[in-house]
């Protein structure tokens, strides 16, 4: 959906019929769709199923890079008084290892997943801003290239992932470390902010006729309830970094307290977004299951409705709940109990969501598939990282927690176990819809034992090794202080785990090549993007369908109501790039939409504005003037007009498909 101004002059009634596998409709929508062969097509298209799967492999690829630096560092902490890395090494790797698992692939593999199942599940033929949606990619991936560069050159950043001043100021932390991490973060902020905005608008205005608000996956609430909380989490986060770089290289004092500046500003800021961004890299994971997990219980979700209100819950609390992590900062009391009992109250939403997934098996006939397996070992892992987290609103006890590795252990439930078993398990879930062909099932049950047991192998002892009173962040540790035999179950453990993800990287690579090819829906599920063959068609769905319940593909078994999805007949449209635009919540036909062409822009927008801060770290000014005029030219190219872009659909087009 493109940014020009609109012609609704032409009111078109889009033309209703079907069209069969191989029709010439479909021969003429493949032309239009179709991205072109070549490296300038591998550039330019905004295909949402391509840029989908290349956030799940980016993102993956940087959760091996931080799961090495893990590795190492488990290394170091398997017996005392190790000398495999420095102190300024273990904090880069340390430092690093946060950055990436949090910000560089928990969500932008949640992103993944979203971009290529939205439009297939709603019904629609792309994402609503196609270009803005391969900005987003590009300014992701080379904000992550951005981050990395210092890493060989020993000039990482160093103050951990949560860069606490004044630790992370120029009086203490003189290199470019810190203004890499600063630069950085800003410009993945804005990755951030453009896919969000992108979420938000796809789902109110692209899904397909019929498909009202109380009809859509419970994926897409998840998203959705994630994308709202990042437009707004987001801006805290990049007013931080920004600040704490104008401190640093402009000589403001915003966190520097010599000249009235406020140190505690800095957590205030950070923790108004990282709470929130908790919440926004576990509710799309949440969605997964939510989706996924009845398509082997062979029913559907128990509790719809109060799944999709917990999802909205859990992000509207988590707004309120960020002192949590300040409890030892030296707040008033009262501030302490209120955001204490936020904490403890925001487990309820989360409680809502395990109990429709307990009573979704208990009264369902589960398939132990390798999929299932993967979402109940998720329930197990929510259930132990919300119990810790409860315990640490306590004040009291947070008091005695708080900076131990207890604390540790509570974020790897949270933030690994939380992410990636519901990623691992949606990958064996869509894999046969991504490439047509199946996964290997006794490789995948093997790796998610693996896995399940390294897991908890590995992180469950730090609960311990918190308890015990060792502390966080430290690279070496005494003999005699009681943690050698919990670090080093601690370092069997994650190495376990990492098996666990080679024997799944081994059943992907073997699938690609060997898998079993599949039919369109070869678990049998209910929603939408199960219409589509496997891999799907540029243009996803030859016709646009007409949604009727909840469950398309299992409205014959249900019986829900009167009304049947219409698959095989809908709007067909074919004058160009075109999808249909529908109302915000009961998605009645309104518009048809032009969407834009494949372009280059989107490339070289985020290449020159990842060059503009590359100009900024390195402060040669004549580059970055340079680099913000090429900014300029590639949004101007963008934006050039072009022919009519959108056509009102009148009412006569709603009669028309009342009798389709």
């Amino acid at each position: 959906m493109t940014h020009n101004t609109p012609d609704l002059s032409l009111n078109r009634v889009p033309e209703m019929g079907s069209a069969p596998i191989g029709s010439a409709a479909e021969i003429r929508l493949a032309e239009l769709w179709e991205t072109a062969p070549g490296w300038r097509g591998w550039l330019s298209t905004v295909d949402h199923k391509t840029i989908g799967l290349r956030y799940l492999v980016t993102a993956f690829i940087f959760l091996l890079m931080g799961g090495v630096e893990a590795l190492i560092m488990r290394l170091q902490l398997a017996g005392p008084e190790q000398n495999l890395l420095t102190p300024e090494q273990y904090n880069q790797l340390f430092t690093m290892h946060g950055i990436t698992m949090i910000f560089l692939y928990s969500l932008p593999i949640l992103s993944g997943f979203s971009n290529y199942l939205w439009p297939l599940m709603l019904g629609s033929r792309d994402m609503a801003f196609p270009r803005l949606n391969a900005l987003s990619y590009w300014i992701f991936l080379f904000a992550g290239l951005f981050l990395y560069v210092s890493f060989p050159l020993g000039e990482a950043p160093n103050a951990g992932w949560f860069n606490y001043v004044p630790f992370a100021g120029l009086e203490y932390n003189t290199g470019p470390n810190i203004d890499v991490y600063a630069l950085g973060m800003v410009l993945l902020g804005i990755s951030t902010t453009v896919g969000s905005i992108n979420f938000v608008v796809t789902l109110f205005r692209m899904r397909a006729p019929g498909m009202s608000i109380s009809r859509v996956p419970i994926l897409v609430w998840g998203t959705l309830t994630a994308s709202v909380a990042n437009i707004f989490a987001i801006p805290s986060v990049s007013l931080a970094f920004f600040l704490l770089w104008l401190d640093r290289r402009i000589g403001t004092h915003f966190f520097d307290v010599v000249n009235g500046g406020k140190p505690l500003l800095w957590q205030h800021l950070f923790w108004m977004f990282g709470h929130p961004w908790v919440y926004a890299v576990v509710l799309p994971a949440m969605g997964i299951v939510s989706d996924a997990l009845p398509t082997f219980c062979r029913r559907p979700l128990v509790g719809y409705s109060a799944v999709a209100l917990s999802t909205m819950a859990t992000m509207l609390l988590g707004f309120g709940v960020w002192i949590h992590h300040m409890f030892a900062t030296g707040l008033p009391t009262l501030a302490l109990s209120f955001f204490g009992a936020a904490s403890m109250v925001i487990s309820i939403p989360s409680a809502v969501a395990v109990f429709a997934w307990i009573a979704t098996i208990w009264l369902g006939r589960p398939v132990f598939n390798t999929p299932f397996l993967f979402f109940a070992g998720f329930v197990i892992l929510f259930v132990i990282g919300g119990l810790s987290g409860v315990m640490t609103a306590a004040v009291p006890l947070d008091f005695q927690l708080n900076e131990t590795y207890f604390i540790v252990a509570h974020l790897h439930y949270v933030l690994l176990g939380i992410n990636v078993f519901p990623v691992i398990g949606g990958i064996y879930y869509w894999f046969p819809k991504f490439f047509g062909r199946m996964m290997n099932e006794t490789l995948g049950k093997w790796s998610f034992w693996v896995m399940f047991i390294g897991f908890n192998l590995g992180f469950f002892p730090m609960h311990v090794a918190g308890l015990l009173g060792m502390p966080r962040r430290i690279y070496t540790y005494a003999p005699h202080m009681g943690w050698n035999m919990v670090n080093m179950i601690t370092s069997v453990g994650s190495f376990v785990f990492a098996l666990g993800i080679l024997l799944f990287l081994v059943n992907v690579l073997v699938s690609l090549k060997r898998g079993a090819l599949t039919t369109p829906n070869p678990w049998d599920a209910p929603t939408l993007e199960w219409a589509t063959p496997s891999p799907p068609p540029a243009y996803n769905f030859a016709v646009i369908p007409i949604i009727a319940s909840r469950h398309p593909l299992w409205e014959d078994r249900l019986d829900e109501g009167g009304g049947r999805s219409s698959l095989e007949q809908g709007y067909l449209l074919m004058e160009g790039r075109e999808t249909l635009g529908t109302t915000s919540l009961d998605a009645d036909p309104d518009i048809i939409l032009k969407m834009p062409d494949d372009s280059l822009a989107p490339f070289f927008l985020g290449l020159f504005s990842a060059l503009v801060f590359a100009g900024l770290l390195l402060h040669w000014q004549n580059f970055t003037i340079l680099m913000v005029l090429a900014c300029s030219l590639s949004l101007a190219a963008w934006m050039w007009p072009r022919k009519t872009l959108l056509q009102r659909v009148p009412d006569a087009c709603e009669e028309g498909a009342a009798h389709g």
